[in-house]
């Protein structure tokens, strides 16, 4: 069973459930004790880029690995490789519609199918945290909304990795419209070397959705992102259901949203991502969003990805 979020890991001082959770962040630093004796492996055969995250779940890995694969893809063979978790059909399926992906519970066995069918460029879709390979660029990526939640690690906080950690990566990606200058100070101080760019949603085609009033509901990292940016369009959302990230919608859930929604005569909007979700027999009436990853000083930050290429 999947549960929500703690909402203590985003407060932004600490509370009593992150210090009593805390002596078991020791249990992580164990694991990464033993971790320190793995040499990660180069492979020079390709160029590699890594898209992860420190804070756990919505931070916008996807679209930004989508995004890059985008900009590259005409001028270099290019792949994504993302790790085999059943969970994650979804991004699956999103990264499938326009990119060619591997899928493997290695990702060193997936970059290895890749070298030989001669691809140039492997893009990862999460993978920092993993010691086994070297990449050629390592980017961390972060929501605005959220940033660092607390900045405690896991379990007492939603850190994979200290904030300190931020010295070995090469870029910051931040996601949202509302950038924390003293988050970004903050940064600047672990790692004085590092590039940090912002980029923000946008929705496509998004018109058509002013006409009605909405039941909403989202199983993503970041529930409150999609309710932002059904506000900046105006989309009227009147009801807002909200399930676990990468969240497998049952039959008996799927026939609750669906009588709520008649009940209150709504219609009914999802995301992309929780409509791949959806078992195609009850997909009719079910409305969801385009969003898009605008890049802020896109040519800037498209430099700065060649330099490593």
């Amino acid at each position: 069973m999947k549960l929500l979020k703690p909402k203590f890991w985003d407060k932004k001082r600490l509370t009593f459930l992150s210090i009593i959770l805390y002596p078991l962040t020791y249990i992580l630093d164990l694991r990464n004790l033993v971790t320190i004796f793995i040499k990660p492996k180069k492979y020079s055969e390709i160029k590699t880029i890594c898209v992860g995250n420190i804070y756990l779940g919505g931070t916008g890995k996807t679209p930004l690995t989508d995004c890059i694969a985008k900009i590259f893809r005409q001028k270099l063979k290019t792949v994504i490789i993302k790790k085999g978790y059943p969970a994650h059909v979804d991004e699956m399926r999103l990264l499938k519609k326009n990119n060619q992906v591997l899928f493997n519970k290695s990702r060193e066995k997936s970059l290895q199918d890749a070298i030989a069918k001669k691809f140039e460029l492997a893009i990862f879709d999460d993978g920092l945290q993993d010691k086994k390979l070297e990449y050629d660029l390592k980017i961390v990526c972060f929501s605005s909304l959220l940033l660092a939640g607390n900045e405690m690690r896991l379990p007492s906080g939603p850190l994979r990795e200290k904030l300190n950690s931020l010295k070995k990566y090469d870029a910051v990606f931040i996601n949202g419209t509302k950038i924390n200058k003293k988050f970004l100070k903050k940064i600047r101080n672990i790692n004085p070397n590092i590039s940090i760019f912002i980029g923000e949603y946008v929705l496509s085609k998004y018109n058509k959705f002013k006409k009605n009033d909405y039941l909403t509901f989202s199983g993503i990292g970041n529930p409150n992102s999609f309710k932002n940016i059904l506000k900046k369009y105006y989309i009227k959302n009147n009801l807002n259901l909200i399930f676990p990230d990468h969240y497998n919608y049952s039959d008996l859930d799927l026939k609750k949203i669906r009588n709520i929604a008649k009940s209150k005569r709504l219609k009914i909007l999802t995301t992309e991502k929780d409509f791949y979700r959806i078992p195609v027999k009850f997909r009719k009436n079910i409305n969801f969003i385009k969003i898009e990853l605008k890049i802020k000083k896109f040519q800037k930050f498209k430099q700065f990805i060649s330099k490593y290429l």
